[in-house]
């Protein structure tokens, strides 16, 4: 299968391609980083996809920094939202098979504990710039599939994480502040918020996963794409306390809180099982464990 992956150079992109690749797929990424057209580049995009001629196109590219959106809305809303309409555009004018989006379960935005675990039926009702706009992109796709008659199917990513992950993301950040203690002899580990509980997901499942979306996803459908298990950033901080051979204690600081933070959010991934016999392969602990190993090789690298 020939593809075609946007945001190819990113932490979930790199995986992606790593994966399609190793299921025999023809791979070509594209990322502005690498020189590829910007995402609000609609003639960009229009001249690469006819180009290339992918069979499938694996949407990620955009603002994916939840904080950063809260200083720069109106980047974030048109990286995502007119990025998309963008990329799908210039896949029906390329006649491409199949795309895949990918957005966030971030779109479910303020739960309500009746609501759990979250299904594809759940409401919207979105909390900050980057759900608002993950949510007019799920939209876009959808208005694609409905008034175009476009192949599209919808990923609605929970949280994920894995080797590679900036640390901007939280499971990620703390495991960069462990293993900076370990090399430097430091006790504390600064945290935010301990309270939310989320949903997560190793990426290399979830890259799994949007392959079988890509092959076995029902066209116009929208698909959690989580673990169906609610675990507190605080379980994950103590196990990953645990997993260090250095004491540590935590610090909480104030400077790492979110203006809003939903108190939890876990998704119930039985539509994508049912259509694509996708399940999960990565226990967290081994998720965090090699989280942890990847941090200890980055920042021996860096000295």
């Amino acid at each position: 299968m020939r593809a075609l992956v946007t945001g190819a150079s990113g932490f979930v992109g790199g995986h992606l391609v790593a994966h399609l690749e190793a299921c025999g797929d023809e791979v070509i990424g594209t990322d502005r980083s690498d020189g590829g057209p910007d995402l609000l580049d609609a003639e960009g995009f229009e001249h690469l996809l006819t180009d290339i001629r992918p069979e499938v196109v694996y949407h990620l590219a955009g603002q994916a920094d939840v904080g950063r959106s809260w200083s720069a809305p109106v980047e974030t809303l048109r990286a995502n939202v007119e990025g998309t309409h963008n990329v799908l555009a210039a896949a029906r004018s390329a006649e491409v098979a199949r795309v895949v989006t990918v957005t966030s379960a971030d779109i479910y935005g303020r739960v309500e504990p009746g609501d759990l675990p979250l299904t594809e039926s759940a409401p919207i009702r979105p909390v900050s710039p980057y759900a608002a706009s993950k949510t007019a992109a799920d939209l876009v796709a959808q208005q694609a599939h409905l008034g175009h008659g476009q192949d599209v199917v919808r990923a609605r990513s929970f949280n994920h994480l894995g080797p590679g992950q900036s640390d901007r993301f939280v499971c990620s950040a703390l495991a960069a502040r462990i293993v900076a203690n370990e090399r430097s002899g430091g006790s504390e580990v600064r945290v935010g918020n301990l309270t939310p509980r989320r949903d997560f997901t190793d990426v290399r499942d979830v890259v799994r996963a949007y392959r079988r979306m890509a092959t076995s996803g029902v066209a116009g459908r929208a698909y959690n794409v989580c673990s169906g298990r609610s675990t507190s950033v605080q379980e994950v901080v103590d196990r990953l306390l645990e997993m260090s051979p250095q004491e540590m204690q935590v610090e909480v600081d104030p400077d790492l809180f979110r203006p809003a933070d939903l108190e939890e959010l876990w998704g119930d991934p039985s539509r994508l099982v049912a259509d694509t016999g996708w399940s999960t392969e990565y226990a967290l602990d081994d998720t965090l464990k090699d989280l942890l190993e990847d941090w200890r090789e980055r920042l021996s690298t860096a000295d």
